[in-house]
């Protein structure tokens, strides 16, 4: 049976991250109070701001925007979009 976390961005409890996403103090506050699934949802987020923003990840302004939205994201506040995405529909 996997391992659950009270999730910050679900407020329930939910499938936990296996091992830290990040680096260091974040990536461990991060397994400890971020789901898998939130994380999951983060990581498609990310990727779509990364290519409709053409992020240079070498760039530290980038890597802090990213992480400011990360933020924003798993704390349940509006992050920015990603412009011309269009979910698929179901």
């Amino acid at each position: 049976m996997s391992q659950t976390v009270f999730c910050r961005k679900y407020q329930q409890e939910l499938e936990a991250l296996p091992f830290p996403p990040l680096p260091g103090k974040k990536g461990q506050e991060i397994q400890a109070s971020v789901s898998r699934k939130a994380w999951e949802e983060w990581q498609a987020l990310q990727t779509r701001l990364i290519n409709e923003k053409h992020l240079n990840m070498l760039d530290p302004a980038s890597r802090e925007y990213l992480m400011e939205q990360m933020e924003r994201f798993l704390d349940n506040r509006e992050t920015d979009r990603a412009e011309g995405y269009v979910p698929p529909s179901s």
